[in-house]
Order: C-alpha cells, then structure tokens, then sequence
C-alpha cells in the first residue's frame, strides 16, 4: 500500500511474445524511464510482464489494484484490432467507472501522426474497493507513442500545443483519495483548479 505521499503505480506490459521470452520487453523499460523523467514525487513501481489473455490481464489488474494497492495503473500492448488484442475488454470487465477522455485524447494525438491511430483502442477506468481505489490507463504498444500521449505535442520553442494525457493524471488521482502527484512542467504540466494545488512544501 502506499506510504505517506509516495505514489504507487503498477506497470504491465502485454504480450504474448515478450512473456515467452521471444524477444525482450520494451514497454515496461519505457514506463519506467518516463515516470522517472515526469515525476518529482516519490513513487514506487509494481511492475508485470504477462501474456495477452484477457483472464491474465484481468486478475493482474485486479491484484495490482485490490491486493497491492496500486494508485496508479498503466498498461502498454494490446489494444489493436487483431484477435488477440483483448487488453481494452480485460481492463472494461474490472472497472466500476469508464473514463472515455483519456482513449479520445490519446487518439487525437496520435493522429497527428498516423492515420491508423483510429485503430487504437486504449481506454481508461477507475476500479473502486471499499476502502481505495486506482486509475487504470491503457497505453499504446510502441515506447515512442507511449511518450507522446503521455507528455502530448509540443512546438518547436517546446510550449505543448496539444496536453497530454499525463497532465489530468494528478489531479484524478486527487479526486479518488490517492497521494498528492506533482510533475517536472518541462516534461508534463500537472494541470489543477487553483483551489486544489497546495503551496510547494519549505
């Protein structure tokens, strides 16, 4: 569970391969180095590399968020359109609330790029227990998407010209009883209400 303000966030790349040991895994290393780069509050990752089962990915969101006590979920891999591609209806089958803004906007970003982003299904939730609860984001398969939708697009002087997804992760976390999240604005402008950012600690 978490302590004090540190942020637990739980990782899990999906793929069939990449679980088999067919080839190395890309996502988690990823998630990982962007979190780093994103991140000035203290946070600690649970990290899985599993299979594109909908059952498997099911219980590993399941126990990342209930038993682990996850604030904070993101997956990478799986939500195409090819059969095997399950993570969105795995991630939709444990939620208590959808949160369809976060799949319109990862979208809309990477659209700006290629036209095949309409294929992409990720999609974001909250699971909710009786005592905590956890937003789950599916991301894109590729580490280069996985920075862009997170951290958004960016002109050539380096001001965002569309937010990325990462920029409402604070302040959701906020709203269902998670650690206070804060961002280096270089990488992602955490954006919140003025009456819910509290004054930088002395």
């Amino acid at each position: 569970m978490t302590t004090g303000n540190e942020l637990l966030v739980g990782l899990v790349s999906i793929s069939d391969r990449a679980s088999s040991g067919v080839y190395e895994d890309k996502g988690l290393p990823s998630l990982q180095d962007w979190l780093g780069a994103a991140l000035t509050t203290p946070f600690r990752a649970e990290t899985r590399l599993i299979q594109d089962d909908a059952a498997t990915i099911s219980a590993t969101l399941v126990e990342l968020v209930d038993t682990v006590g996850c604030d904070l979920v993101l997956t990478t891999g799986g939500t195409g359109p090819s059969r095997r591609d399950v993570t969105p209806e795995a991630t939709l089958a444990i939620a208590t609330k959808p949160m369809p803004g976060f799949g319109e906007q990862m979208r809309q970003i990477s659209l700006n790029f290629v036209p095949t982003a309409i294929l992409s299904r990720q999609v974001a939730v909250i699971r909710e227990t009786a005592d905590h609860a956890a937003l789950i984001i599916n991301l894109p398969g590729q580490p280069k998407s996985i920075k862009e939708t997170l951290e958004g697009l960016k002109d050539a002087d380096g001001k965002t010209k569309v937010p990325g997804i990462f920029a409402a992760v604070p302040y959701c976390i906020d709203l269902i009883g998670g650690p206070y999240i804060e961002t280096r604005p270089e990488v992602v402008a955490a954006f919140r209400p003025k009456s819910a950012i509290r004054p930088p600690k002395s």
